[in-house]
């Protein structure tokens, strides 16, 4: 997985100003802060460790790929169980610098209109500096709303709507309230993604809980609406594996050529996605004439073997990944 070539472009021209070694030093106080933050109050608030322009660049240089990454997964999932989905308007609520704005582009180019909600003026900022190097006319003259989440802004329902990473910077007594607001905005599609870990799967679950008792139809990743069956000591989620660049390596002080992103998430519709046996939860994990597989299935949780002696069905395995769907 890459960021696209104008993205990459946009982000690299961006930073190029800014020496190596300044730039490094901001990512690790900003992922110093990230943790402790977190660590403290189990909640996190963007605007208390990211206060400058720099600062929001950093920020744009170590977490813009990985959460492209996650949203590019999520969306295409969303468009593989509702392919007669042709989306024309797009909100992001909480959009940082835009990031899944250009992750639903390159799934939906029909895109017409975007709509983005951030409070941050930096990140709108640097998002249009980056909109700018955008080939599709629905990037650069996305519609920017300077505005809190959970404040007053008023925008007319959108097919697809998306809050990525946001759930966990709100008080828990405010979730329930911002998830429906944002599917009374939804025409179609809403798309929630938080951070793979106990936590974030923790507020997908609930979301998921509360808009499928409003109605909502589950496209992805959930083969079913039925009660999450997943245990309460595990959790869901998926990753995505991404090429770092050297400026990436260099400001993270990484030495691998990739990193992966762990992430949950939930695709919420107003209308039923196509049927699927299941998906894969777990990494495959292939072994001599056997393909082990964990799959998420309309009878919940199943442990799956799969033989050479079924030879279609070793072949299609052999081709799964973590995420992927099985229809058969």
């Amino acid at each position: 997985m890459e960021l696209p070539f104008e993205l990459a472009t946009a982000i690299e021209e961006q930073l190029a100003f800014i020496p190596i070694k300044k730039l490094s030093a901001i990512v690790t106080r900003l992922s110093e802060d990230y943790r402790s933050s977190r660590m403290s109050s189990g909640e996190f608030d963007e605007g208390s460790y990211i206060g400058t322009y720099e600062e929001a660049l950093a920020y744009v240089a170590f977490r813009m790929p990985a959460t492209f990454a996650a949203a590019y997964f999520a969306l295409s999932q969303a468009k593989e169980r509702l392919p007669a989905l042709s989306p024309k308007t797009l909100l992001d609520v909480g959009a940082g610098p835009g990031t899944a704005m250009w992750a639903a582009a390159m799934v939906w180019p029909e895109l017409e209109h975007i709509t983005l909600v951030e409070r941050e003026q930096n990140m709108i900022d640097i998002g249009k500096k980056l909109a700018e190097y955008a080939g599709r006319p629905s990037i650069r003259q996305a519609e920017w709303i300077k505005a809190d989440v959970m404040g007053e802004w008023s925008v007319s329902q959108h097919d697809v709507v998306i809050a990525s990473y946001v759930l966990n910077e709100l008080p828990q007594h405010s979730i329930e309230q911002f998830a429906l607001g944002l599917w009374d905005k939804t025409g179609s599609l809403l798309i929630f993604i938080e951070p793979g870990t106990p936590a974030g799967f923790s507020l997908i679950r609930q979301v998921r809980e509360r808009l499928l008792a409003q109605g909502a139809s589950i496209v992805a990743p959930c083969p079913h609406g039925n009660s999450c069956p997943v245990p309460e000591d595990d959790w869901c989620h998926f990753s995505q594996r991404l090429n770092r660049t050297r400026l990436h390596r260099q400001i993270k002080g990484g030495t691998l050529s990739y990193e992966d992103e762990k992430f949950s998430f939930v695709c919420l519709s107003r209308i039923p996605g196509s049927d699927i046996k299941g998906i894969v939860v777990r990494h495959p994990q292939i072994r001599k004439g056997h393909i082990y597989l964990k799959l998420c299935t309309p009878e919940g949780i199943v442990n799956a073997t799969i033989t050479r002696k079924d030879k279609e069905r070793f072949k299609e395995a052999r081709k799964l990944d973590w995420g992927s769907i099985v229809r058969w």
